[in-house]
């Protein structure tokens, strides 16, 4: 039972090297895609000179989110 529970313990690396396979090759590091900044900037900022009216849409969703969730929270816990 001794035996038995060294295999278990042992790494693979060392239980290759005892058994005569030769060592696992290493796989390739996944390469993220490299995102170009500046693109991205004026792509965005040409959107939105075309469109001037989205920043206030998005701030004005947030503020009623947050009313909502105010609300939401008076109401449940019954402290108004």
């Amino acid at each position: 039972m001794y035996g038995n529970t060294l295999v278990l313990i042992m790494g693979e690396a060392k239980r290759r090297k005892n058994l005569g396979i030769p060592p696992r090759e290493k796989t390739e590091d996944i390469k993220l895609p490299q995102l170009d900044k500046k693109a991205i900037q004026q792509k965005v900022r040409s959107i939105l000179y075309k469109y001037p009216i989205i920043p206030f849409l998005f701030y004005g969703a947030a503020i009623l989110i947050l009313i909502g969730g105010l609300f939401y929270v008076f109401k449940s816990f019954n402290i108004v």
